[in-house]
């Protein structure tokens, strides 16, 4: 999609973070923005300020661990704005601790909001995408669904499963208007994950970099104009990485923990007592 300007977009996550960066930048772009999250005090201040660029803008509260609340999200989208022509699939949930550590409650929730409430409405959009010959979706993911790091078993788990819906959805719609992209993050500063575990005294290095959370908006934008299959934004060069990762696994997995990211999160995961 490379005219964006009067298009509908479904942002997910967007109550804070980076979330309202994306939605923000998309914005900017002339889309009507629809900002989904569980904070409903929030989620209403993003949608104004995003009405404040010129845009149409509506704050809808859903809380995607309660997987039926994806239904009921999109209809209220498309109610008041309209079909949605691009979703941002960037809602997720964050754990650091040892693989042990997690109940089967917290297994099964993170899956849900990471992986299969994205799948739902992404489903549920795609049908109206192909129909008007117009759309795009965009999965947040993060270097942990290529590089899966240690103590971050499930999140690293629903991660590449982003990974790979995304590239089972291009392969089945090549042809067609609608596309579909991932983006996967490193340390973002100032959000998330990695903003608390710097709170708590925990950073990246060189090797590891971090980002920002305009350089992803800006991904995204990227990405939906582009329909690229997949972009990397991390602060540091990844690529060669993941490219010696795909020849040599096992030679990776004996390289990657002087990257200080194995040591990094075991840090993380003594200091929350989830070791």
């Amino acid at each position: 999609m490379k005219n964006l300007q009067g298009g509908i977009a479904l942002v997910t996550g967007a109550s804070g973070g980076l979330g309202t960066h994306i939605a923000r930048r998309l914005a900017r772009e002339g889309m009507n923005v629809a900002v989904s999250g569980r904070r409903e005090r929030a989620l209403e201040a993003v949608a104004a300020e995003l009405g404040g660029l010129g845009v149409k803008s509506v704050a809808v509260p859903a809380d995607l661990s309660d997987l039926s609340a994806t239904d009921t999200l999109i209809d209220s989208v498309e109610n008041a704005l309209g079909p949605i022509d691009v979703l941002v699939n960037n809602a997720g949930v964050e754990s650091v601790g040892a693989f042990t550590s997690y109940t089967r409650e917290e297994l099964t929730s993170m899956v849900d909001v990471n992986l299969t409430a994205p799948l739902l409405l992404t489903h549920r959009l795609t049908p109206g995408m192909l129909e008007r010959g117009r759309g795009h979706v965009v999965f947040i993911a993060s270097i942990a669904g290529k590089v899966g790091p240690a103590f971050n078993e499930p999140y690293a788990a629903t991660k590449a499963g982003l990974v790979g819906l995304t590239q089972s959805l291009r392969a089945e719609y090549l042809d067609s208007p609608v596309g579909f992209s991932v983006v996967c993050p490193g340390f973002i500063a100032g959000d998330g994950m990695y903003a608390r575990m710097v709170d708590d005294g925990h950073h990246s290095n060189r090797m590891m970099g971090e980002t920002t959370t305009e350089k992803v908006a800006e991904a995204v934008v990227r990405a939906i104009r582009e329909d690229r299959a997949e972009l990397l934004e991390s602060g540091t060069p990844i690529r060669p990485m993941l490219a010696l990762g795909a020849l040599a696994p096992g030679l990776v997995e004996r390289v990657a923990p002087r990257f200080g990211v194995t040591e990094l999160f075991r840090r993380v995961a003594v200091s929350r007592g989830r070791a």
